[in-house]
């Protein structure tokens, strides 16, 4: 018994040791977006075929309660989706960094959705959101859900944003806190696609 247990066990941690290997790529080649951040890199970008598309970011809107939001409401156009909570002290710092990004960009096709993860009270992040008058969306997702459909992706990176292209394919992803100015250059680049 103790060997069958023993053989079972050695099994199963080859099978998953070889499930975690697939190159030094940081997309699995394919039809959907999986995140491996290379070398523990921050700050990844992905150009041409290494852009895959992005699962489905959505949920009940943070403030319009009752009301669905998805990232995929913004077809054509540059999406920077941010990962917040109101629990996280850099992210009150970053907010009102991406409420300036948004409104420098918004003209030019910029849409900016926030992700609000791990906030069991709903009043918390509205308050938050209000008090510093953040005018873009941000899905309510306290349990993380959405952060499941990104295969890999590390749900303690809080903050952490993802960049979609107009063609809804993930772009870039940093795994830290930004200022305005971090993205600019990104949505810029993005924006003349």
């Amino acid at each position: 018994m103790r060997a069958a247990r023993a053989l079972a066990v050695a099994i199963a941690a080859v099978l998953g040791l070889s499930a975690c290997t697939g190159g030094d790529d940081a997309v699995e080649r394919g039809t959907s977006f999986e995140f491996v951040s290379p070398g523990g890199q921050l700050d990844i970008f992905y150009d041409g075929e290494q852009r895959q598309p992005a699962p489905s970011l959505a949920g009940e809107d943070l403030l319009a309660e009752g009301t669905q939001l998805a990232a995929t409401d913004f077809p054509g156009k540059v999406v920077v989706i941010n990962l917040w909570g109101s629990w996280c002290g850099p992210c009150r710092t970053e907010l009102p960094e991406m409420e300036k990004l948004f409104q420098a960009n918004k003209d030019r096709g910029l849409q900016l959705v926030g992700l609000d993860v791990r906030e069991p009270n709903r009043s918390a992040p509205q308050d938050f959101v209000r008090d510093r008058g953040i005018s873009y969306p941000s899905i309510y997702d306290p349990a993380g859900r959405s952060l499941l459909r990104l295969k890999g992706y590390p749900r303690n990176a809080i903050p952490s944003t993802i960049v979609l292209d107009k063609q809804q394919r993930v772009a870039a992803v940093f795994l830290r806190e930004l200022l305005a100015e971090d993205l600019q250059p990104v949505v810029d680049r993005l924006a003349a696609e």
